[in-house]
């Protein structure tokens, strides 16, 4: 980190204190009275923060930009390893697991393991990501754990991973995709009745995707 980042840091630091110290002088007994720790583990959570998370996220954001560029250019085994003079995916996440870029390394590991046919190393990987709440990235992960299980041959739990992403993406990007490779899979189980069910969907809830112009002669083949 550069002397002017951490310059700026502790300057919003101190202000953050002074701002809690004044808050304490006018609250003082109400404080004392009603939960005098409080404003101590309010100190204590910004000092985390601000001279342990957020250096850590800068540092793992700067490692994670190599990495990807790797990742970019097909680079698999770089990309996961490194190359000795910048970190690879997975030693971001052994050292830096706690942060948001750490848990996207995660998600970028396992896309690496599963593009060079190593779907239980992905799936082991996938495990250890913890989402981000959204409607694209998380159900993307969910999706790519239910495609790594159908290359291993359990296609009970793919199909239900699949069906879990197009549940909670409910987008006609994700969504159509999944339910699509979950029709398929139950239509190979010999579950005709829930493979019309996940193409209708699409066909009812996803007229925008590209999966909903060729959607009817998935439905005709269920039936």
């Amino acid at each position: 980190m550069s002397k002017k980042k951490l310059k700026k840091q502790v300057n919003e630091f101190d202000e953050t204190i002074a701002a809690s110290r004044s808050f304490y002088e006018k609250n003082k007994k109400a404080i004392l009275y009603g939960g005098g720790g409080l404003l101590f583990i309010i100190i204590a959570v910004l000092l985390i923060h601000q001279f342990y998370i957020t250096p850590r996220n800068n540092r793992a954001n700067e490692s994670i930009f190599r990495a990807e560029q790797a990742f970019v250019d097909g680079n698999y085994d770089k990309a996961l390893n490194g190359d000795g003079d910048n970190m690879g995916f997975l030693s971001i996440v052994d050292e830096f697991g706690n942060t948001k870029a750490g848990n996207i390394a995660c998600l970028y590991a396992a896309k690496c393991y599963a593009a060079t046919e190593k779907y239980q190393e992905a799936i082991d990987m996938l495990n250890k990501f913890s989402g981000c709440g959204d409607a694209l990235i998380s159900p993307a992960a969910i999706a790519l754990k239910g495609n790594c299980y159908a290359e291993l041959g359990e296609n009970e739990k793919a199909v239900e991973l699949l069906v879990k992403a197009a549940n909670e993406a409910d987008n006609n990007i994700i969504s159509p995709t999944c339910l699509l490779q979950a029709g398929q899979i139950y239509t190979a189980l010999g579950q005709n009745d829930k493979a019309l069910d996940c193409y209708n969907q699409i066909k009812s809830k996803y007229q925008q995707s590209n999966a909903y112009y060729e959607i009817d002669k998935y439905i005709e083949a269920a039936k």
